[in-house]
């Protein structure tokens, strides 16, 4: 889809079409600052979503990001394109879903969770309809669903559930994730004592950490505690790494998830979906 802006008091061409699979593209690279992890969580190849950035760029006759050997960051240009782009693409999808023009089906969901059995079973049913999958992260699994990138979401609770409905799905263990030379590796439970003195890495306090694979590259690399549900684990399972069930902790939570001012049908048969499967 194209639609067609209006730039004032900015350095952007005053009237252009802008392609918004593009303006997505830019807002994934402008919030990963890495095109490597844009593009795995774009699931498109790096050097597509390159071509496709210098193209906008192209396009816009600016610079959007300023590349060098110690990383990628945004150009001035960029900051207020990001600003821009997020209500933009919001909108582009609600006016979309309002008039029913929408013929793509969106379902964001965290490390780990399989969605495949029935997100082909949606697909089935409605041949003309495109179903999507936006794997999310802790930091941004609701905020796919209020910006409107996501009908559904398979969230990880707890989440800020203002403005949202959800449904409960099931629950996991929770499973601590060492080093295979780790004196507790091997062991066939724990308890949350025995965890005691080790170093818990977590995403909102350790330093650089923003993805699964980063935890489980700084556990490998450093040492520490992983916590993570036993799904999400299994799935990222390496031979540097163990995980061991932790008996005496709550069990991770998973809900179906979606924007409380929306009900469509798509929606209400998906969740049905969901709690079956």
């Amino acid at each position: 889809m194209r639609i067609t802006c209006d730039f004032i008091g900015f350095a952007y061409p005053g009237h252009m079409d802008l392609d918004l699979r593009k303006l997505r593209y830019f807002v994934a690279v402008a919030e990963h600052l890495n095109f490597s992890r844009a593009a795995e969580a774009l699931h498109i190849a790096q050097p597509v979503l390159s071509r496709q950035i210098r193209a906008l760029e192209t396009e816009l006759k600016v610079q959007l990001f300023d590349r060098s050997s110690k990383g990628t960051v945004l150009t001035p240009f960029g900051e207020q394109l990001l600003a821009d782009a997020r209500p933009l693409l919001s909108q582009a999808s609600a006016l979309l879903r309002r008039v029913g023009a929408a013929d793509v089906f969106a379902v964001g969901f965290m490390p780990g969770l399989i969605i495949t059995p029935a997100v082909r079973l949606l697909a089935s049913r409605h041949p003309g309809l495109r179903v999507d999958v936006v794997r999310t992260t802790w930091e941004d699994q609701v905020e796919v669903i209020h910006d409107g990138r996501v009908d559904v979401g398979y969230v990880r609770l707890p989440v800020p559930m203002d403005g949202l409905r959800c449904v409960p799905l099931f629950t996991e263990p929770r499973v601590a994730v060492l080093p295979s030379a780790h004196r507790l590796a091997g062991k066939e439970n724990v308890l949350e004592s025995d965890l005691a003195g080790e170093r818990i890495v977590r995403h909102t306090t350790t330093p650089g950490i923003r993805s699964v694979e980063e935890k489980l590259e700084h556990v490998a690399m450093h040492g520490g505690v992983a916590i993570l549900p036993l799904s999400t684990a299994v799935f990222y399972s390496r031979e540097d790494l163990a995980h061991v069930p932790i008996d005496d902790i709550a069990p991770n939570e998973v809900a179906l998830a979606w924007a409380a001012h929306r009900q469509t049908p798509l929606i209400a048969e998906f969740t049905s979906i969901a709690q079956q499967a």
